[in-house]
Formats: structure tokens, sequence, C-alpha cells
């Protein structure tokens, strides 16, 4: 999953009724078809592979299952793709879900997401990133039981300091980490085929205890599965520039997923060569361990670096829009207390916001406490995300029908096939994925969900004339 921020672009004049601080200028198009793949390949894939797999691991019974979760998830990507590429490209805007769900719901409804990014998605995603951080380089330098929390909490503080600062790491960059984390992906593959070359046999069998007959087998797979492929709704907020806006962003996202897909793939294969069903399923860093076995040490070494240099890169992209994205919410709150007014100030001397930063990062950091008393890390912190990311999805997804229905008149260079089954075939997947990730619930989805909770009950007397 890659935190990479979404393509800013102006909105257009259809959505300036419905809102009247829009912008009229339209976005320059000017992306093409294979520069589109390389941003939508660099905006998905990210750290989250290297930690997912052995969670999709535990919920399925065979290999062949776990293959068909990681095929299924890329088919459903673009579906939800397809919804957000209309979206984008009807109405513009830097805000994306947050301008969409205003449009269609009112501007209570749209805070009400930007604190899910706050205090939830953006905070859980870089407290779910540290931990990755932390297994990984806990394989080489081992400090006990509380290393990986060490580690995380150790790479968010120095993150918060440098931002602080104003060092700011540029995201031209982003096509750099997505090549570096392509070639770690590929070196996984070629692990698991030097394994299968010498004949050597999975270190465990292909067999899964872990599984329970009460257990919502495919639900927990997909919120795994579906947390590597986070980051397309950022990539479908490219069809506003695309050259060409009817056909353009399909074929981007048709293209960037299916290479996405197929280098997920890749690595599920070669961690089942190298490490087995059930090995892959109890493996704390299965790309460590596959290296490890067919390279040694050294192979080990360098996907570590590959992986921990992946983490804070994004963790860092994560920071810098999740602080940028609350300033913009706590400028714009209507009435705001003391508290977040600080929210709301912007140090032109740094260049930063330096209240969003110290708080984004602050609540990070507890994250990462709370993942480590529950001793979850982060399996919590996916717990801890899920249902309010599904819960805001399954309504950007519904937002479709709902702007078709209440903004006619506006331009859709892009239409989604299949109207309304499409839409409602990704909000009905959306709505089961939320059911998944809360019907047996953990800490960490009720600690996600009381949070929610929190922020519209703090929300409500700033926002009452909202609409």
């Amino acid at each position: 999953m890659s935190s990479m921020p979404p393509a800013v672009a102006p909105a257009v004049p259809s959505a300036s009724a419905a809102d009247p601080i829009a912008d009229p200028a339209p976005p320059r198009r000017q992306l093409g078809v294979w520069h589109a793949i390389s941003v939508c390949v660099g905006m998905v894939v990210g750290a989250g592979i290297f930690k997912t797999s052995p969670m999709v691991a535990q919920s399925l019974a065979s290999d062949q299952a776990l293959y068909l979760a990681w095929a299924l998830g890329g088919v459903l990507s673009v579906i939800g793709g397809l919804c957000f590429a209309e979206l984008s490209a009807a109405f513009p805007d830097a805000g994306g879900d947050y301008h969409f769900l205003r449009l269609a719901y009112g501007r209570r409804l749209a805070l009400l997401f930007a604190w899910s990014r706050f205090a939830v998605i953006h905070t859980g995603s870089m407290a779910l990133l540290a931990f990755v951080f932390g297994d990984y380089l806990g394989q080489l330098v081992p400090l006990g039981r509380y290393g990986s929390a060490v580690f995380a909490a150790g790479a968010i503080g120095l993150l918060m300091a440098l931002n602080l600062r104003g060092a700011r790491w540029g995201l031209g960059t982003q096509v750099g980490l997505m090549l570096l984390v392509i070639a770690g992906l590929l070196a996984v593959g070629a692990a698991g085929l030097s394994l299968v070359l010498q004949g050597q046999a999975p270190a465990t069998p292909l067999a899964n205890p872990v599984v329970t007959a009460d257990r919502p087998a495919w639900g927990v797979a997909l919120v795994f599965v579906f947390l590597a492929y986070g980051g397309w709704s950022d990539a479908a907020t490219l069809s506003a520039e695309m050259r060409d806006p009817r056909r353009g962003i399909v074929q981007a996202l048709l293209g960037g997923l299916a290479i996405v897909a197929a280098l997920y793939l890749l690595a599920n294969w070669a961690y089942l060569q190298g490490l087995g069903l059930d090995g892959l399923a109890r493996s704390e860093a299965p790309a460590a361990e596959l290296l490890r076995r067919a390279a040694g040490p050294w192979g080990e070494v360098a996907i570590v670096g590959v992986v921990a240099i992946t983490s804070i890169t994004v963790m860092n992209a994560t920071l810098i829009a999740g602080a940028r994205t609350t300033y913009a919410a706590a400028r714009d709150l209507p009435h705001p207390t003391r508290l977040l007014g600080r929210l709301g100030d912007w140090d032109f001397d740094r260049g930063v916001p330096p209240g969003a930063v110290l708080a984004l990062g602050s609540v990070a950091l507890l994250l990462v406490g709370f993942g480590t008393a529950t001793r979850g890390g982060f399996a919590t912190m996916v717990d801890y995300l899920s249902p309010v990311y599904w819960f805001f999805l399954t309504l950007s997804a519904l937002s479709l029908i709902v702007l078709r229905v209440r903004l006619p008149q506006a331009p859709r260079p892009l239409r989604v096939p299949l109207f309304p089954w499409l839409p409602l075939l990704f909000a009905g997947c959306s709505a089961y994925l939320l059911w998944s990730s809360v019907v047996y619930v953990k800490a960490g989805a009720i600690a996600g969900l009381a949070v929610l909770a929190l922020g519209a009950l703090l929300l409500w007397p700033l926002t009452r004339s909202a609409r």
C-alpha cells in the first residue's frame, strides 16, 4: 500500500454550483497512458505487500485459494478505480474523496471523513508501516519482545523531527521508490525460482491448521488483500489530466493494476515455493526469510533494506499529505476551538503546518503503543483502520449514483459501464468488507469505530450551520 498524495487538480465549473469555493479553472490534459500507468503502479505498490501475505495465508486453507484472493483483489480494484475515475473526471479536485463526499452528502459528513483521515486512516497507516519497518529490521537487529515497537516509534519520531524542521523529501522520488519496490518483488520471485530449480522442498507443507470453521476466511483475507492494493483511489484522480479523457484512465487503471496483480501473484508464488502455506502464515517477515533461505545472509540484508527504505519513504509521504489535509480541514471549520485553530496554523518560515505535524505524529505514536499493548502490531493496525476505511469507501462508491441523480448536467468524459450495476457491485463488496472487519471484532476494530464516533461528537457542535 502506497500513500502517495493524489494528483492536484482544481475543480471544474460543473461543481461550482454545489461547492461555492470551487476553482473554475480546468486541469491541463497532459498525461499519456504509459505515464499514467507508471504513476498508478507507483501509487499502489508499497511496503504492505511484504507483510500482508502471511495474514491472507492465515485465513485460507490452500495455495489455490491464496492465488484466487490476490487475483480477485485486482479485479475488484479495477471496478472501484472506474467508479473513482468517473467521479474525478466529472468533479476534479485536490480533495479527492473529501470533495466527492461533500458534493453528495454535505459538508458535515465530509468533515467527519477528514477527521477519520487524521485520527484513523492516515495515522493508522503510519503506525502500520512503522510496524512493517520494525518487524523487518528486527530480523537483522533483534532487540527482544519490544524490538519492533522501538524501531517503529523511533522511525515516526525521526520523521516528525525532520518535518518540523522544514526538511522535505521530494515526492518526485516516488518513481525511484516504485522501481526499488518492484526490484524487491522481482528478487522475491527469483528466490522462489532458484529454490525450485535447486529441487528444494518448501520449508513447511501446504497445509494451514490456523483456519477454523467459524472464521470468515474470505472476508478477512480480502481485507488484507485490499490493503496491499490500496492507492488506486488516488490513481483514479489522474483521469482529469489524461490526454484521452474517455479511454485513457481506463487503459491506465487496467494496465497498472494488471502489473501490480502480476507482481503480487509472483511474490506469493515465491513465498509458497520457499516457505509453504503454513510457513508463510506464521512468518513475521516472509521476504527476509525467503531470501535468507535462497541467497544467505546477504540476500536477507538486501531485502530488509528495500522494505525499510520503502516504509520510511511512504510514511513520510503520508505525514506530509496527512498534515496538510488536517491543516486544511481545521482551517475550514466554521467555528474552530483554540486547539483546532492551532491545527489550522501554517509556519511560513519553515513551510509546514507544525500543529498538524505534531498532532498527526503524536497520534501515530499512540497507535504504536496500542498495537504493542495488544501484541498484534501490524494486524491490530489493520483492524483499527479497516472498518472506518471501508465505511467511507462504501459511501464514496454510492456517491457516484447520488451525483448522477443530483448533478446530471455535469460533463462526464468517462462513464462507468453497466451503470448502476458496477458501482452497486463495488459498494456491496466494500460493505461486505466493512462487515467482515466489524462482525468478528477485535480490540483494534472497536477502537477505530470509537474514535470515529468521538469525532462525530466533537464536530457536531462545530458544524451546526454546515450543509
